[in-house]
């Protein structure tokens, strides 16, 4: 946690403090920013303020009075309710206007980790309570310098994966290969290569590829066949603390590809590649870009396309050490995010169109930099020919 630099921010933002609050380790924002992990359980509420100046300070329960020893600062004790309202009366004084892991309207859901009896109490105490959402993408969801490298290194691994799958494929078409055989091959070379994933792949196979967020069972598991469309989305990190996910979708076609399926690639890889280019684009005018306009330069071109209903979810999400991150996402439909895309912001650009028979989605990691952006790995220009 670097003070100086938050409280830099909340000055620049014209703030009087941001109010950390946690129970039951409820917000994983909290304790990544402020830098510390919990020395227990946390049974009992605990706040934390860092004002725009002067010296931050906290308030805990007295069976957890240690919880936030980690982080500097005068701690405030409390037992009883009654002791505790006062407590943040008194961690409150003099502050107006606090930011808190909160979002009007839940538009943001990465950052709406604080419940709305909370708000409600602090609002109660003749305080505004406005977003935390810009910062805590500057404070949590833009990369170091080791973490960018291990989505680097992360890339180097799973390209590689990503072409063998198809390969894969290939040289087991006639030995009832199936989206879940194809997945199992994939967790395992990840399990080789020193790779970590919650969970996936996306194996998708013709109208299973057409689900943006199908996952393969045994109940609707399809084998691979030639004349079949074949969709991958594969994510994961290195097995290390603080390691950063990469993640991509490639598709391919087991044959030669009808002119239907290919001019749908070529639409949402076009689409893909204009998102990007604004990103670019505004880096290079030194032009601050928010995450629904890159949404807004995929989505319109699909929409010119005669596919606008067909594109069902937002255009991409912010990465990081969860893969889908706390940063601004590229959207302009299932949100309206306006938050910036700051310096050390990496995410995903996805668009796809999703037909009865068969979806294309094509994805790509783009990293930004004070003066410039761009992908960061391997970028699909052609299908896949299995």
């Amino acid at each position: 946690m670097d003070i100086a630099r938050i409280q830099e921010a909340l000055r620049r933002e014209k703030l009087d403090a941001w109010l950390f609050f946690d129970h039951h380790q409820r917000d994983p924002l909290a304790y990544r920013v402020l830098g510390f992990q919990p020395i227990r359980h946390v049974t009992r509420r605990w706040y934390y303020l860092i004002p725009a100046n002067g010296e931050p300070r906290g308030l805990v329960h007295r069976i957890e009075s240690g919880m936030i020893d980690a982080v500097p600062g005068e701690k405030l004790q409390y037992s009883s309710w009654r002791e505790q309202h006062a407590g943040l009366a008194r961690l409150l004084k003099g502050s107006k206007r606090v930011a808190m892991q909160y979002s009007p309207e839940c538009a943001v859901p990465y950052v709406a980790m604080v419940d709305a009896g909370t708000v409600e109490l602090v609002r109660g105490m003749g305080v505004e309570v406005v977003t935390s959402a810009e910062l805590v993408q500057e404070f949590e969801a833009c990369l170091s310098g080791a973490q960018f490298a291990s989505h680097i290194e992360a890339g180097k691994r799973i390209d590689p994966l990503c072409a063998g799958a198809f390969r894969f494929i290939s040289d087991n078409l006639s030995n009832s290969v199936s989206e879940m055989v194809v997945r199992d091959w994939v967790r395992n070379q990840f399990k080789a290569t020193g790779l970590v994933a919650d969970d996936g792949p996306i194996v998708g196979v013709n109208a299973n590829a057409g689900n943006p967020h199908y996952e393969p069972t045994p109940q609707t598991n399809r084998p691979i066949h030639p004349g079949d469309f074949v969709l991958l989305d594969m994510w994961a990190k290195l097995d290390q603390p603080d390691a950063v996910y990469y993640d991509i979708t490639w598709t391919g076609f087991v044959g030669e590809p009808p002119e239907r399926i290919r001019e749908v690639f070529e639409i949402v890889r076009d689409a893909r590649d204009k998102a990007i280019d604004v990103v670019i684009g505004a880096k290079a005018a030194n032009r601050e870009i928010r995450g629904y306009e890159v949404d807004d330069a995929a989505r319109n071109y699909i929409t010119s396309r005669g596919f606008g209903d067909r594109f069902v979810h937002r255009t991409g999400h912010s990465i990081g050490t969860e893969v889908h991150g706390s940063g601004a996402n590229m959207d302009n439909l299932e949100t309206h995010d306006e938050r910036r895309i700051l310096p050390g912001a990496l995410f995903s650009v996805e668009p796809g169109i999703y037909l009865e028979d068969f979806g294309v989605r094509s994805e790509v990691n783009v990293f930004v930099k004070s003066d410039s952006a761009g992908t960061t790995g391997a970028v699909q220009r052609d299908l896949v020919k299995i």
